[in-house]
């Protein structure tokens, strides 16, 4: 069963190595971040599952111990899924190569120190059909283990005029009604999201969110959001279910 989630966007700006000389323009998003992973740790779940977008066709599990690699952003920065490292080190892990996605919430669980309770991992593809992602959520949350998600996404590239999707009049709106929804936590909403409007818009977190709806149906859980900005002209928002 699902007792608490945490939303978390999943830009490697995220890690500091990474932005570099911008790093503290991102500080207000890693402490709500921190914040998200908390309650997730006062849940006290058996698993910790972290669910994240991998390119269009997705890549499966990543067990507990998969390693992942900023080295592709010019940063000798390795991380585990799981770890408890201090995000450094001498040459990069064997296994194949968490997504950048799961590689980010790998370095948001070694910052905050996590410990409370083992971790896997889920690369699902941006184009996965949206009944497809909340079925993949219901056998997440089906048995009596305590789990809790972390689940890592970006909404709308299409913000500004210099945003990776350049400027789409509807992206405002589109990131508006993902805010809403996490703030309230309504499945309803996040299951009801356009697949195809939010390709277009870049909105990687679309199927990510879909899963949490699916895992969430039955639980009864509250949200809160914690943060919601769109620097560099991509919508970031950071949200907590309990």
């Amino acid at each position: 069963m699902l007792v608490a989630a945490a939303v978390c966007p999943c830009p490697p700006l995220l890690v500091p190595a990474v932005a570099a000389g911008a790093a503290s323009e991102l500080d207000a998003a890693r402490a709500a971040c921190a914040g998200a992973l908390g309650v997730l740790a006062a849940a006290r779940p058996d698993r910790l599952i972290v669910v994240g977008p991998a390119g269009e066709d997705g890549r499966g599990p990543h067990p507990h111990g998969s390693a992942g690699s900023f080295r592709g952003f010019g940063v000798a920065v390795d991380v585990v899924l799981g770890g408890s490292g201090d995000g450094a080190a001498a040459g990069p892990r064997p296994g194949p190569g968490l997504p950048s996605s799961l590689a980010v919430a790998a370095w948001l669980l070694e910052h905050v120190r996590w410990s409370a309770a083992p971790v896997d991992g889920l690369g699902v593809g941006e184009r996965l059909d949206p009944e497809r992602c909340a079925e993949a959520g219901q056998e997440i949350a089906t048995g009596p283990d305590r789990v809790a998600l972390l689940v890592m996404g970006d909404a709308s590239a299409s913000r500004s005029l210099k945003a990776p999707g350049y400027l789409d009049e509807r992206a405002a709106a589109f990131d508006e009604k993902v805010a809403r929804a996490l703030e309230t936590a309504d499945v309803a909403a996040l299951k009801a999201l356009d697949a195809e409007l939010a390709y277009d818009l870049k909105a990687a977190g679309r199927a990510p969110w879909q899963v949490l709806a699916g895992a969430a149906e039955d639980a009864g859980l509250s949200g809160e959001l914690l943060y919601e900005a769109a620097p560099y002209g991509v919508g970031y928002l950071v949200a907590a279910w309990s």
